[in-house]
């Protein structure tokens, strides 16, 4: 491999989210004590790969078609646009993305399910989106299911339910606002329940390394869903210093908290969430 070049620079560049062509998608916020989660309503969060469905093709987050083999289409609704996580299981984020990303399908396809939690397009409350998904896909369908919804009953509950998740190997779980409308952007409607901090931001620059990791990445310059800029030089393997994620990428970082600036404070590289 040719030794990387890497350029102290900050690029301004749009979201991934942003990107012409990408589906104007609900994105989560993430749940606090401060908010009262009776009532709503909580799904498994699943740890894999988003789709959107458009009743035509398979589409990533940013705006990239979804190489999915025939009989996988085949299951998905004509003419009807479905939100879902395209899904291997607990524990195969990694696996998920190398399967969905490949421009020619292979049998890892047979695995994947599309885990579907809402119909953008569909009229009504959530409940009645709900009841719209229930009607239309099957919840025995060997590729295609809609997401299990159930309600909370309150914090004790909601904290019960994402330990027993997280304990049998998910992520954690994502809770929705009771008669709330399909938001095409982060929204408060809908929220994200784990046991510890992440967001994503996108990645603006690459500072080189010094000393053993000379010749590779140093730190990730990146900028946060609400323009915050900050680094990230913690959390990657030596084979993600040589082959960094790119600028204009999308990555997710783990942190303890803020700092009284409203910085991340210790962030640490955990995923490439490439579109």
């Amino acid at each position: 491999m040719k030794p990387l070049l890497f350029i102290w620079t900050v690029v301004f560049c749009q979201s991934i989210s942003a990107a012409e062509g990408a589906p104007k998608l609900l994105l989560a916020k993430t749940w606090n004590e401060s908010i009262d989660p009776t009532g709503w309503w909580i799904s498994e969060k699943y740890d894999g790969m988003r789709g959107y469905w458009d009743g035509k093709a398979l589409w990533t987050r940013g705006g990239k078609p979804i190489a999915a083999p025939e009989y996988f289409l085949a299951e998905l609704p004509k003419g009807i646009a479905l939100d879902g996580e395209l899904w291997l299981g607990r524990g195969k984020f990694e696996e998920t993305v190398s399967t969905v990303r490949r421009q020619t399908p292979d049998d890892r396809w047979k695995q994947v399910r599309f885990m579907v939690f809402d119909a953008p397009k569909a009229k009504g409350t959530f409940e009645k989106r709900i009841e719209f998904l229930k009607n239309q896909l099957s919840a025995n369908g060997k590729h295609v299911q809609p997401v299990p919804q159930w309600r909370c009953k309150g914090k004790a509950h909601l904290i019960s339910e994402r330990d027993r998740i997280v304990k049998a190997g998910g992520e954690g779980l994502m809770i929705r606002e009771p008669e709330s409308v399909y938001e095409g952007k982060r929204s408060g409607t809908l929220l994200k329940v784990k046991t510890h901090d992440d967001d994503e931001a996108t990645v603006i620059g690459h500072k080189p390394g010094k000393g053993k990791f000379e010749g590779m990445l140093g730190s990730l310059r990146v900028r946060a869903t609400d323009g915050r800029e900050f680094s990230v030089g913690t959390g990657f393997t030596n084979a993600q210093r040589k082959n960094p994620p790119p600028i204009g990428s999308v990555v997710t970082y783990r942190y303890r908290g803020l700092t009284k600036n409203g910085l991340p404070r210790f962030p640490s590289f955990w995923r490439d969430r490439r579109k």
